[in-house]
């Protein structure tokens, strides 16, 4: 739990009041390796903080070798199918544990009694909006400006850690290209 509550105050301080009632409602959850832990029309009801792990955001096609994965997060960052989550409908995509996964979450009920009842509720939802919008204008960003070598050089020098830990598969997915133009991009550079 200090790792959330770290994460948090490097923007601004908790009270151990507001801190004991957010926790009361933050349920440990440990996701397998290779788990889908949130498929396709179910509704999201959880935003989670990644303790440990990644996890892949995706569209699942019949074919797996055309499943288009658009977003990961990682370590000390927030997760959700946000937009399912935010309008309790189905989603249109599967959040998948690509390793061991350990997430701290909290449900769409249990948050609006956090943003209710304590001084930091918003405070933690507008967080949590913000990283989010960034990732998918940043994404949106490279996808419409940049070319495939690009957006590999790109991902390659912000995210190394993510090119060890991940399926070329799936990047090559994430930044929109086949696998064997992936594999000749890699061979340029």
């Amino acid at each position: 739990m200090q790792q959330i509550r770290s994460y948090l105050e490097q923007t601004a301080t908790i009270s151990d009041a507001d801190w004991a009632f957010f926790t009361s409602k933050l349920q440990r959850r440990v996701i397998p390796k290779k788990t889908i832990f949130l498929k396709l029309h179910e509704v999201e009801h959880h935003i989670s903080f990644i303790e440990s792990g990644v996890v892949r955001l995706f569209i699942p096609k019949e074919d797996p070798e055309k499943e288009i994965t658009f977003g990961f997060s990682f370590k000390n960052q927030f997760i959700s199918a946000y937009d399912s989550f935010l309008t309790q409908t189905p989603s249109a995509y599967q959040l998948q544990a690509l390793a061991d996964t350990t997430l701290l979450s909290i449900t769409y009920n249990d948050l609006q009694a956090v943003y209710k009842t304590t001084q930091i509720g918003n405070f933690i939802g507008r967080l949590t909006v913000e990283r989010l919008f960034l990732l998918k204008s940043k994404r949106e960003q490279h996808l419409l400006n940049l070319t495939a070598e690009e957006r590999y050089l790109k991902l390659f020098k912000e995210r190394p850690e993510l090119l060890k830990e991940i399926p070329l598969k799936y990047i090559s997915s994430y930044i929109g290209v086949t696998p064997q133009a992936l594999s000749r991009i890699r061979k340029r550079l």
